[in-house]
């Protein structure tokens, strides 16, 4: 596969981070819910979102959502004890270009806290992507690429996985796989799934090779839970020796409510050298579970079913002037 040349030009060793201090980072994932720009690209089946489509997806509603996911990533970083602990990366999913991407690091208050971004166009047919937005002045890349997951022989085009791997103030290597798998709406899509976990394990397995000290993290919208087929049996392998699932163990309810049920769609997997004291990763996670960021405005009442569900920024064609339809997902590393 292509992403293997970078094995060869960029292998760096993770090196022992000797210092007394423990510093912790947050590491995000969080499907954004059809991140759009209001311009008709005739690349993309984006006509809905425009000022004339069937969404009325006008320059007010763009700002208002761009305002609330800066709100929501600068709150993520209050929760992990203040401005200079806002999440280090935040993997994202249903992200149209890098326009949106650069308006919401430059054209909101986010421009305060150098965030960045990593973003390919895929062959997506609605023309969503995955993205990540990172702290450049603590994570430096210096390598990204985009893996078509696609098949072009049956004419199947979904995201591509997002591989990125950089250093922590320019020592210790973390790589990051930032995922969104295809929906359930269509039956055939279990099928590509389960395709789409075979390639993602081979390629986290190819990684760990060659880097067993590196923090591995994949993360991403999988549109399975982590006890249906694909994840559990075909990504996971059963009772899996090298990576955790864990959101398989999280207390929180989940990240996604569909027809009153709350599940974990939503998953962040690490590689088992973060939750070995014993390993030469330098970093090290204090508990091996997942967490849901679920602040109370991300939430409304579900009149429908009961208790609490997402504040989405569209049901159906219907503007609620939300966040999203998924909750954000996170977890904390610290070093050794």
């Amino acid at each position: 596969m292509r992403f293997l040349t970078f094995l060869f030009f960029s292998f760096i060793i993770c090196t022992s981070f000797q210092s007394v201090a423990q510093e912790r980072y947050r590491l995000v994932f969080w499907n954004v819910e059809n991140l759009f720009d209001i311009y008709n690209d005739s690349t993309h089946h984006d006509e809905d979102f425009t000022p004339a489509g069937q969404y009325h997806w006008t320059a007010k509603r763009y700002k208002t959502k761009l305002n609330h996911l800066y709100k929501t990533i600068v709150a993520m970083g209050d929760a992990c004890g203040g401005d200079l602990n806002l999440p280090l990366v935040v993997g994202m999913a249903e992200v149209e270009n890098d326009k949106v991407l650069r308006d919401l690091c430059q054209g909101t208050m986010l421009r305060r806290f150098r965030y960045n971004f990593i973003h390919f166009e895929s062959s997506d047919w609605r023309g969503i992507d995955c993205a990540l937005l990172y702290r450049r002045d603590i994570f430096h890349p210096f390598f990204s690429q985009s893996i078509n997951v696609g098949d072009s022989n049956s004419g199947f085009t979904t995201r591509d996985i997002l591989l990125v791997q950089g250093t922590i103030n320019e020592s210790d290597t973390i790589i990051l796989l930032v995922n969104h798998f295809p929906s359930k709406r269509n039956t055939e899509n279990e099928h590509w799934r389960t395709t789409i976990a075979q390639k993602l394990r081979y390629i986290m397995d190819t990684v760990t090779t060659a880097h067993p000290t590196a923090a591995i993290i994949t993360m991403g919208d999988f549109n399975a839970t982590p006890q249906e087929q694909e994840i559990r049996h075909t990504l996971m392998q059963g009772d899996d020796r090298y990576f955790v699932n864990l959101m398989a163990s999280s207390d929180d309810r989940g990240s996604y409510k569909y027809q009153g049920q709350w599940s974990f769609i939503d998953q962040i997997i690490v590689s088992r050298n973060l939750i070995d004291l014993e390993s030469s990763c330098p970093f090290l996670m204090p508990t091996a579970k997942g967490n849901v960021f679920d602040a109370v405005f991300l939430l409304i009442d579900d009149e429908r079913y009961l208790g609490k569900k997402m504040f989405r920024t569209y049901l159906g064609f219907r503007y609620q002037g939300g966040y999203s339809d998924h909750l954000p997902i996170y977890v904390d590393i610290k070093r050794k």
